[in-house]
């Protein structure tokens, strides 16, 4: 799409509706949805507002669609590994393969979430119980269930998974949300494609050597 095109509804409703979503993942990552405005998104996506408000009835619905699109893409990313018919080591390699390659790709996904999460408070909102439910939950029984075959199987050490499975996502997601002061700080761009090729492989080697029974 050319910088000055502008999509409409006739012929391209999803592309439309992508685009925006996209826009809006960029400044909620920036701004929160306090400070995020729709004008900006809607100049970013390439609409008009009114096509905007045609999707979306609001600024708290156009949010709401972002973390479920945020959430709903690394679930179809994920689930797939864990229902497939793998040992659990292998399982498990897979799983955080896919997981790392899902946030690569998306580094201002984390930055959207964290700030949800910090939004919720204690026992969380309305909106964040909802994700957790529909998202969260069946990813992380499945994970529980791989923690059990593999400590059965002899093949993890005994893990409280209510203490590995938030250390996974922090070993992971933390790197993208600092990237921005790791770059200041650095004079390195943590998100070039050698610096996140070094960094998958640390993280599926530091999470190993945490998890596998040599």
């Amino acid at each position: 799409m050319k910088p000055n095109q502008r999509l409409g509804t006739r012929g391209r409703p999803e592309a439309s509706r992508a685009a925006i979503l996209k826009a809006a993942v960029g400044e909620f990552a920036e701004h929160g949805i306090a400070g995020a405005r729709t004008d900006a998104i809607a100049r970013a996506a390439h609409v008009n507002k009114a096509l905007l408000y045609y999707y979306f009835k609001d600024k708290d619905a156009l949010y709401e669609a972002v973390l479920d699109h945020v959430f709903s893409g690394l679930r179809a990313r994920v689930a797939p590994v864990l229902d497939r018919d793998l040992p659990p080591r292998q399982k498990m390699l897979e799983y955080l393969g896919a997981y790392f390659d899902y946030i690569a790709a998306n580094p201002r996904f984390p930055r959207v979430v964290q700030g949800e999460w910090v939004r919720s408070g204690e026992k969380g909102n309305a909106r964040m119980q909802r994700v957790a439910k529909e998202h969260f939950r069946p990813i992380f029984e499945k994970l529980v269930e791989v923690l059990r075959e593999g400590t059965e199987a002899g093949e993890f050490r005994a893990m409280n998974p209510m203490d590995f499975l938030p250390s996974v996502v922090a070993v992971i997601v933390f790197y993208f949300t600092t990237a921005p002061v790791m770059k200041a700080l650095m004079k390195v761009d943590p998100l070039s494609e050698e610096r996140i090729r070094e960094r998958r492989a640390f993280v599926l080697d530091f999470i190993s050597a945490a998890l596998f029974v040599s």
